[in-house]
């Protein structure tokens, strides 16, 4: 039966040393942690080894529900994941999360609804915020970081959208977004 920490914060600019502190003060025998998004699950590797790597009495300590997940589905497919490898959740800063009582299943319930309005609201703040700065002429798209005729050059010399992705440094996505009114069919 382990601790075990996950800690995460959004961005590379951000620090995690506040949580792996918490962490190991909370007596974790092993910290998974990520610089990453939590606003889903995808691409969050860390998290996906930590809820691999836990075991059936494991308890998987974060220090805010937000850390592990920013919506509610996210948070219940979560802890249903633990529970069905029978792996207790305890959250630091708030104490009563903790999914070996019922009351602890109770108030995560709530918490994991209030952490996702929190993420609407926020969200809504900046739309807001953006667009009072558009109005005002102050507001500065955000340059390209995709040159159109590279890839278009590229594309017309033959290259598969996996090749130009790879010379530019771009995802293949951003090919496509590049090329979806270019006539010629992308073949990978």
């Amino acid at each position: 039966m382990s601790i075990v920490g996950y800690a995460r914060v959004s961005s590379n600019s951000q620090n995690l040393d506040l949580q792996l502190q918490l962490l190991a003060d909370a007596g974790c025998e092993k910290v998974f942690s990520e610089k990453m998004t939590g606003t889903s699950r995808s691409d969050r590797q860390a998290l996906a080894e930590c809820l691999d790597w836990v075991r059936e009495g494991d308890t998987l300590v974060v220090t805010r529900l937000d850390r592990l997940a920013r919506s509610g589905r996210d948070l219940h497919d979560i802890i249903a994941q633990l529970s069905s490898k029978q792996v207790g959740f305890r959250c630091l800063q708030q104490g009563a999360v903790d999914t070996t009582t019922s009351m602890g299943k109770l108030i995560l319930g709530i918490l994991g609804a209030v952490a996702e309005f929190e993420t609407d609201i926020r969200k809504e703040r900046q739309r807001e915020g953006i667009e009072r700065a558009k109005s005002a002429g102050v507001y500065k798209e955000r340059k390209p970081t995709v040159n159109v005729e590279q890839v278009r050059s590229l594309r017309e010399q033959e290259f598969g959208a996996t090749d130009i992705a790879t010379k530019l440094g771009i995802a293949r996505a951003s090919v496509y977004r590049a090329l979806k009114d270019d006539p010629l069919t992308i073949a990978s």
